[in-house]
C-alpha cells in the first residue's frame, strides 16, 4: 500500500534568504577540490541514513547526471564491504557516517588520521561542512515532508 504524504511547508518560499545562503554554500562546496562524484555519494549516503526521500532522489539523479555508475549507487549502503569504492572514498564515507551519527561516538581519531592521509586541511574542512550541510538539508526536508516530484 502506498501512503500519501502531504507536504507541510516550503521553508525556502517562506524565507528566500535561507535558500540564497544554502545555494551559496552548495556553490562553494561544488567549487572545492572535492570531486563532484564524491560530494554526491556523500549526500546520498547521509540522506539514506537520515531517510530523506527527497534528498536521496535528488542527489541520485545528480550523481547519475555527472557520470556516476548506477552499480556504485546501488552498493552505497554497503560501501564498507564493497570493492567498488576506493580507500579515499571509504574514508570520506566513514567521516560522513560518523558525523551523521555524531552522538554515538563523535568522529574517531582513526578516521581523522585516515582523512589526513588523503586530504589536505582545507579539503577536510570542506568535507566536514559538506556532511553537516546535507544533514541540515535532510532535517529540513524530513520536517516539512518534502517529497520528490
Amino acid at each position: 500500500m502506498i501512503k500519501s504524504i502531504k507536504h507541510r511547508l516550503d521553508v525556502w518560499k517562506e524565507e528566500p534568504l535561507y535558500w540564497e545562503q544554502i545555494a551559496a554554500m552548495d556553490q562553494r562546496l561544488y567549487g572545492s577540490s572535492i570531486p563532484r562524484s564524491l560530494i554526491e555519494l556523500i549526500k546520498i549516503r547521509v540522506s539514506q541514513i537520515n531517510k530523506c526521500v527527497f534528498c536521496i532522489d535528488y542527489h541520485t539523479h545528480e550523481a547519475l547526471k555527472t557520470g556516476e555508475l548506477p552499480r556504485r549507487i546501488f552498493a552505497l549502503s554497503a560501501w564498507e564491504e564493497s570493492v567498488l569504492f576506493n580507500e579515499i572514498e571509504k574514508t570520506a564515507l566513514r567521516l560522513a557516517e560518523e558525523i551523521t551519527h555524531i552522538s554515538v561516538h563523535g568522529v574517531s581519531d582513526e578516521t581523522y588520521e585516515k582523512l589526513k592521509a588523503h586530504f589536505n586541511t582545507k579539503e577536510i574542512a570542506d568535507l566536514i561542512v559538506l556532511v553537516c550541510h546535507i544533514n541540515f538539508m535532510n532535517r529540513v526536508g524530513i520536517s516539512t515532508k518534502t517529497i520528490p516530484v
